[in-house]
């Protein structure tokens, strides 16, 4: 049984994406972040770039204004 739920663990961490979540990510705001015009979230999604760390394990990212790549534009 410990097994089965492991493995079923794993499989949904693997599954997630790393910059967006299933009900959509707006990243967290941060003071410093904020200040360098970005937010933060668990690596930085497709179109954004990325800055500094928040708290050791975010990373800080602003939105590109330029050259953003199509898998950016949400539907």
């Amino acid at each position: 049984m410990s097994l089965r739920l492991s493995g079923l663990l794993f499989v949904l961490v693997v599954a997630l994406p790393s910059g967006s979540g299933l009900f959509g990510n707006r990243g967290v705001q941060v003071r410093t972040c904020t200040k360098l015009h970005g937010l933060c979230f668990f690596g930085c999604k497709p179109g954004w770039t990325w800055v500094a760390f928040c708290h050791n394990i975010l990373s800080c990212c602003t939105q590109n204004k330029v050259f953003l790549p199509p898998q950016s534009k949400e539907v």
